[in-house]
């Protein structure tokens, strides 16, 4: 188990230059905007506007702070995410944009290389101990409100807001809130056959 603390998240500019994002984690861990194999991600949205283009990239979007906003993505029919909507995935390689419904968004952004791996993002709001199966070949947890306590094989560790962590492996983990909190649990894997 890896803990990361909010603390040490890198800070960069997006791709398109329109804004910061907070790298959480990436995969290889040295790896560039142009590389990864996977990435997770928080960025403040300000503005409206077009997303940056991830040719061969999937990628699933989650509202952590503010009232919204209205995705338009080709293809689709525009779609409005809020705080309670569940995480969206869809191709990072297509024209989309964001129109806010009523200031500023933070969004957590999880993405993977089409063909290499693929994910799955879960909210999970709870006040008691939950498990996760720990089959996949990665498995982050992002404490996003309240504080947690991750219990895996023989490491505990203690996840404020904000903070992450990574297994690797297959270890399930107990997740067990101080009172109630509100996290992400994404999984990364091979792909399906």
């Amino acid at each position: 188990m890896k803990i990361l603390r909010a603390s040490t998240y890198k800070r960069m500019p997006w791709k398109n230059g329109g804004g910061e994002t907070v790298e959480i984690a990436v995969f290889p861990e040295s790896a560039s905007l142009a590389d990864f194999d996977w990435r997770v991600s928080m960025a403040t949205v300000a503005s409206d506007g077009p997303f940056s283009s991830f040719p061969g990239i999937d990628r699933t979007l989650s509202i952590l702070q503010g009232n919204g906003m209205r995705l338009m993505i080709e293809g689709r029919e525009p779609i409005v995410m809020t705080g309670e909507t569940a995480p969206l995935p869809f191709p990072a390689d297509v024209a989309t944009s964001a129109t806010l419904l009523d200031g500023p968004i933070v969004d957590l952004n999880v993405m993977t290389r089409r063909g290499r791996l693929a994910h799955t993002v879960r909210r999970l709001a709870t006040d008691h101990p939950q498990t996760v199966d720990g089959t996949a070949e990665a498995t982050l947890i992002l404490c996003h409100g309240g504080a947690v306590r991750l219990a895996a094989a023989e490491e505990q560790a203690d996840l404020a807001a904000g903070d992450t962590a990574i297994l690797e492996g297959s270890a399930a983990v107990t997740i067990e809130p101080a009172a109630s909190a509100v996290g992400f649990v994404v999984t990364i894997d091979k792909p399906a056959a």
